[in-house]
């Protein structure tokens, strides 16, 4: 069984700021809101947490436009 694989972007629909964290929900499988309000609160103990956003979002690409269908397999065929 083959999967295709994952890919981390920043989000063009879940976003508040800059879609580091609907990305980052989407690519794990969770709610948006979770990780927003665990991004919030390791800011506030962890003080470079800001600077760590913004390396992401310089290094994280953003979500493509359309989705690229993924390959149909000869079993499926």
């Amino acid at each position: 069984m083959q999967t295709t694989p994952r890919h981390l972007y920043r989000s063009r629909h879940e976003r508040m700021i800059a879609g580091i964290c609907g990305g980052l929900a989407q690519f794990l499988g969770m709610d948006p809101s979770i990780v927003r309000l665990g991004v919030v609160l390791i800011a506030f103990f962890w003080s470079p947490t800001l600077l760590v956003y913004l390396g992401l979002l310089l290094l994280i690409p953003e979500e493509p436009l359309s989705a690229p269908e993924p390959a149909a397999s000869p079993e499926e065929a």
